[in-house]
């Protein structure tokens, strides 16, 4: 028996919340259905200072630059409209001249830049337990729990990801104590442009769909 499928945002061609009229809604709509507790517990966040200066700055961010800045350009602004100075970044050390560049960007606008390379610490996978296999790409563990935690240290305001494997940035958006925001997410496949398999998933990268995938 086919397992039903859970409708939710990703099955949505119409977009009815960017209106206030409920138009183009479809029945299984979460701005329709949702738990409004949950909608209010929400909303009820933004009234923290630090949350809503965020918000705003990001919102006039994206006003002031809409199809016009790149992200690093956004960032910068986000950064200096936040009144941040101390900067951190958790890099993956196989995109170190991108870190390089990046930090020389930031700092020409008058930002101290730290940076935290994946391997820092120098520590064996097999040490945390990782297979041993996985070796054969490099002996040395990423360290995204000490990238953070050294930023902490370092009392860095915003950190700026770059390239971290998946899973390793869940573990430092997990223990950043600043707010984190990416500038590179790594896909070598397609040079750093993971949208590009999506692009073409209907066509040349056919093969990422399941045997059992769902219209």
């Amino acid at each position: 028996m086919e397992k039903e499928i859970v409708r939710s945002c990703a099955d949505c061609a119409g977009k009815g919340c960017q209106n206030q009229t409920g138009e183009n809604r479809p029945p299984f709509c979460l701005t329709e259905n949702m738990d409004q507790a949950v909608k209010q517990a929400a909303m009820a966040e933004y009234k923290d200072p630090v949350n809503q200066k965020i918000m705003t700055t990001a919102a006039d961010v994206e006003f002031d630059g809409y199809c016009q800045w790149p992200r690093i350009q956004e960032i910068v602004e986000f950064a200096r409209r936040m009144g941040f100075h101390k900067l951190g970044i958790a890099t993956c050390v196989g995109l170190m001249k991108e870190t390089r560049i990046a930090a020389k960007i930031l700092r020409s606008h008058g930002f101290e830049v730290v940076a935290v390379g994946c391997k820092a610490g120098a520590v064996l996978k097999t040490d945390v337990g990782i297979d041993e296999r996985c070796a054969a790409i490099g002996t040395n563990m990423c360290n995204p729990i000490l990238q953070a935690k050294l930023l902490n240290e370092a009392g860095t305001e915003l950190n700026i990801v770059v390239g971290l494997c998946v899973g390793h940035d869940s573990l430092f958006y997990k223990y950043s104590d600043a707010i984190v925001t990416t500038l590179v997410t790594k896909d070598r496949v397609t040079g750093h442009n993971p949208v590009a398999a999506l692009y073409t998933a209907e066509s040349y990268y056919g093969r990422l769909f399941g045997k059992g995938q769902a219209e």
